[in-house]
């Protein structure tokens, strides 16, 4: 599947609840011990553990972990930008859905985890709009 903004492939994740570290670390083609490391340098990101004390991540979770893959890998962030990448766009979310009327908070929750794909649409038709002015 391909990210609209970017044109980039993503892999199709499958409808289920929960994921094991292994199912996560095939889907974002890195190794698991990466994963731990991740849980540890990103606030955000903390599956939960079954009774037997495997970890089961859930379909944000998985998300989250293709965008720093992306940020890291992709984008060349390091870990500390992508920390801060990811903890702005999380502020700024929360900020425009505070501030904004009941019907555009709705609007904005129905949307979910579209809002970065929107921003970055929003951004691609400024610039193309700057360089036609």
């Amino acid at each position: 599947m391909r990210e609209p903004a970017t044109g980039e492939l993503r892999p199709e994740i499958p409808d289920k609840l929960y994921f094991r570290i292994g199912e996560v670390s095939r889907l974002a083609g890195i190794k698991p011990y990466v994963l731990r490391f991740w849980e540890t340098e990103f606030s955000s990101l903390g599956p939960k553990k079954s009774g037997k004390g495997h970890r089961l991540y859930r379909r944000k979770d998985v998300e989250l972990v293709l965008e720093i893959k992306r940020l890291l890998y992709d984008k060349r962030y390091t870990i500390e930008g992508a920390r801060k990448y990811l903890d702005s766009r999380s502020h700024d979310a929360a900020e425009i859905s505070a501030d904004a009327p009941a019907s555009k908070r709705s609007q904005l929750a129905m949307l979910g985890d579209s809002v970065p794909v929107l921003e970055a649409i929003r951004k691609e038709l400024a610039e193309i709009l700057q360089l036609l002015s």
